[in-house]
């Protein structure tokens, strides 16, 4: 199943994307093998993410967070945690 996925940097910015395991992309991305904005901010940190069924709504709701304001953000990382 494919997730997306919200990851706080060390500079303290969000960074979103998916993907099908959650783990392995965190760790690429500490490993600097992720994408280019995180590779010049490690390490990451994992704050939020989502499961969905298909790629096509993954991706989807991808480009929903990452159209929405930072204190947006924080506010689905803090609703995350709550529930």
């Amino acid at each position: 199943m494919p997730f997306i996925y919200m990851v706080e940097c060390a500079d303290g910015s969000l960074y979103t994307g998916w993907t099908v395991d959650v783990e392995k992309r965190v760790a690429a991305h500490n490993s600097g093998r992720g994408a280019y904005y995180t590779r010049i901010r490690r390490p990451v940190e994992l704050v939020y993410m989502e499961e969905y069924k298909t790629r096509s709504d993954a991706q989807k709701r991808e480009l929903e967070i990452k159209k929405m304001s930072r204190v947006r953000k924080l506010q689905l990382i803090v609703e995350s945690r709550e529930a």
